[in-house]
């Protein structure tokens, strides 16, 4: 893996291997490599010139969400490294501005011919070229090797690049040169390796269909086919793997601080596939609303309890309503509620196409009154609601299904 210098390490690599091998040819022996901005590349050097200028730097996508061979294990965590693709821009400039010959074309020519030549910079040519002036560079010890590839630019790009320099354009070749891998120097989280492997050191589990070998719920149901189900109704949970030893059903509640266990004893409501529990009724401590449910079960073999994952549903409120019967005008409606309603809960009567709000309840009641005005005469049926759940007002019990005739007043 390299350090922060690959980037110096390569463009000083690049810079000795075009020197030795243009100066080579006994025509360009004057020549120098330089590594300077455009506009600042030629200056008053007047004799065969050569100058690598890296123009860009872009991400490497292959290396930079993958960990380095051999120094993360599996299981440990490290930082991807910084893959980066150099851009090169390599200019030639002939000996007194090509008067008599074409030295510049001669120059590039001979250098294109050496890029094409060593299209992977070797460990060696790296160290050669960087022992000296830089000692700390570990270039030549990464993983992945470092391959020069010809890069054609268009005219366009080739125009906005020297533009953006304010010089005068010179015949020039890009490269890209990739990649360089800087090693991040966050440290990776190496944690201890495994002692034993399940219970009894057995290793996993296999089976031979994809059914999970842990307790799942795929559906709930409410009796009579019901949309909700209401306080000492049962709830039947369907699933797999859901037989054993202590069975619970585990509910939760916005309005509760810690859930609520509640037990299924053994028996046919306790199968692998099915679960069915009774709602307690407790109207001061299960509200109306959302609840969730899921299994809870120690499993053959094991010494804890396994959850399954969670099933939403509704608990819907059941009212009395009074009076039954009144006359037309301004109407106060008081209903008793099961469960109790808490002041934090939004409380609503739905009456004759209008949705009535409860009057005021800073505390938890069973008692809500409600304010209607403009009711014509005739019979209304009426739900409660009770954050966004509602009373059942479709008696199923019965077929056809009928209107529950308890939640209906009159005016007359």
């Amino acid at each position: 893996m390299s350090n922060s210098l690959a980037i110096a390490a390569t463009t000083q690599t690049l810079q000795a291997i075009l020197l030795s091998s243009v100066t080579a040819d006994p025509d360009l022996n004057d020549t120098t490599v330089t590594v300077l901005p455009l506009d600042k590349a030629r200056g008053n050097n007047n004799s065969n010139q050569l100058n690598l200028f890296l123009y860009q730097i872009t991400r490497n996508a292959a290396w930079s969400n993958r960990d380095i061979p051999q120094h993360v294990k599996p299981g440990e965590t490290g930082t991807p490294p910084l893959a980066l693709n150099l851009f090169y821009l390599l200019t030639a400039y002939g000996r007194d501005g090509d008067a008599t010959q074409p030295f510049g074309h001669q120059v590039l020519g001979k250098a294109m011919s050496t890029l094409h030549d060593r299209a992977i910079l070797s460990p060696d040519d790296i160290r050669s070229a960087t022992a000296a002036t830089l000692p700390r560079s570990d270039l030549d010890r990464q993983i992945e090797r470092i391959r020069i590839t010809f890069q054609p630019l268009t005219l366009e790009e080739i125009s906005k690049l020297w533009t953006g320099f304010a010089t005068q354009y010179r015949l020039s070749a890009a490269y890209e040169v990739a990649v360089a891998l800087l090693e991040s120097t966050t440290p990776a989280r190496t944690p201890l390796p495994t002692l034993t492997r399940g219970q009894a050191d057995r290793g996993p589990r296999a089976q031979s269909n994809l059914t999970p070998p842990f307790p799942g719920l795929d559906g709930l149901a409410f009796v009579n086919q019901q949309t909700s189900v209401r306080l000492g109704e049962t709830l039947t949970l369907t699933g797999h793997d859901l037989d054993g030893a202590n069975v619970s059903v585990v509910f939760t509640h916005p309005l509760w601080t810690t859930p609520v266990d509640v037990p299924v004893p053994p028996g046919p409501d306790a199968t692998a596939t099915r679960v069915v529990v009774t709602i307690p009724n407790q109207p001061a401590i299960w509200p109306a609303g959302i609840y969730t449910a899921q299994v809870e079960v120690q499993r053959p073999g094991d010494a804890f309890r396994r959850s399954s994952n969670a099933l939403p549903f509704a608990l819907a409120p059941t009212f009395t309503v009074a009076p039954a019967s009144t006359p037309a005008g301004s109407i106060t409606y008081a209903l008793t509620t099961s469960p109790d309603v808490r002041p934090q809960q939004r409380a609503s009567l739905l009456l004759g196409g209008q949705e009535v709000f409860a009057d005021a309840h800073p505390a938890q009641t069973n008692a809500l009154t409600f304010q209607v005005a403009g009711l014509a005469a005739g019979e209304y049926f009426v739900r409660l609601r009770v954050d966004g759940v509602d009373s059942l007002l479709v008696d199923k019990t019965v077929t056809p299904p009928v209107f529950d005739p308890a939640q209906k007043v009159t005016v007359t």
